[in-house]
């Protein structure tokens, strides 16, 4: 069946973990072009403000409280939307969390937490969007991360929740397509982002946790987001420099195994205060879309290029014809 998706300006978006970070950056964007916004997370005030400043601006948003790691609470807010909207065009699984720790060192309870919330958060929002856009169809993109195909030293036992997502996505998009379902199976993998998850993480690395170098700034993704809700995506890579660290983990394992020691103390800044407020058990109060700590790079060069897959097409084109001249020219 062949999938057709909407106009932003003429769609209703469901965003999951829209109080901070890349969701709340996508909310705002989105509602800016037009679209109806409804924003999911767990943190009732900031989603009320949220919501406020979308408004102020023109906007069209409500918002839903939910924790994603309880399918009944999914269910409820996939309700509200259709009690104010009467429909879901595009689903965005995005809510997560982190914890900084040696996968010896992170207490279990967390562990299974972040699994909840990153695996399973995506595992309930996407049963729920299914049974709204089987019929009609739609958009259903899940934020996964280059984590999702690269092992990481301290984001340890997120990478492997990432991992766990990249894995339901692919095996529901062929299931989605063997039924026939008129829905696009999207997953982003974005890059090192500039969002406060790294001030939301439960830390236990010595001093501030950061976010793994190269950063890039979240509009990049919720741009990434905003394509794929009109576009038929498989999947995209935000972050030229992100793309780079995968092909090298997936050629040269060994070496990433050996730089792991370099990656590391990267990944926290011993000097500075460590933040004891952490979101993994309960909504904490910033309500931030940027970290304030890590200003992110604005633009990607290959991430544009994938969201325009005949651009790539023109660019390999282009650079097989200077190979095969340069080799012509040798020849010679």
């Amino acid at each position: 069946m062949t999938v057709s998706l909407k106009l932003l300006a003429d769609q209703v978006v469901v965003i999951t973990g829209a109080s901070s970070g890349i969701g709340l950056v996508t909310a705002k964007l989105a509602a800016g072009r037009g679209a109806k916004v409804v924003l999911v997370a767990r943190n009732e005030a900031a989603l009320a403000k949220a919501v406020e400043d979308i408004r102020a601006e023109g906007g069209d948003a409500i918002f839903a409280v939910a924790d994603v790691g309880v399918i009944e609470e999914v269910q409820a807010a996939a309700k509200v939307a259709i009690a104010r909207y009467g429909r879901i065009d595009t689903w965005v699984n995005n809510a997560g969390t982190a914890i900084y720790a040696k996968l010896i060192d992170t207490p279990l309870d967390e562990h299974r937490r972040l699994f909840q919330t990153n695996y399973f958060g995506a595992v309930h929002g996407s049963l729920t969007a299914i049974e709204h856009l089987r019929f009609k169809g739609g958009a259903l993109i899940t934020i996964g991360s280059i984590a999702s195909d690269l092992p990481s030293p301290v984001l340890s036992a997120y990478s492997a929740s990432k991992h766990a997502v990249k894995g339901f996505v692919d095996a529901l998009r062929m299931e989605i397509t063997a039924d026939k379902l008129p829905i696009a199976i999207t997953l982003i993998k974005p890059a090192g982002i500039d969002t406060p998850i790294a001030q939301h993480a439960a830390n236990h690395v010595d001093g501030e946790a950061l976010i793994p170098p190269p950063v890039y700034d979240p509009t990049l993704v919720a741009e990434a987001i905003l394509d794929a809700a009109q576009h038929v995506r498989r999947d995209i890579t935000v972050g030229g420099m992100g793309r780079l660290q995968v092909l090298l983990g997936t050629h040269f394992p060994a070496i990433l195994d050996k730089l792991s020691g370099i990656l590391a103390p990267a990944m926290s800044d011993p000097t500075a205060k460590k933040t004891t407020e952490t979101s993994i058990f309960e909504p904490n109060q910033l309500g931030q879309e940027r970290s304030g700590v890590q200003p992110g790079r604005r633009t990607s060069l290959y991430t544009a290029a994938e969201r325009h897959p005949v651009a790539i097409g023109a660019i390999a084109l282009f650079g097989l014809g200077a190979i095969l001249v340069s080799l012509g020219s040798k020849r010679e």
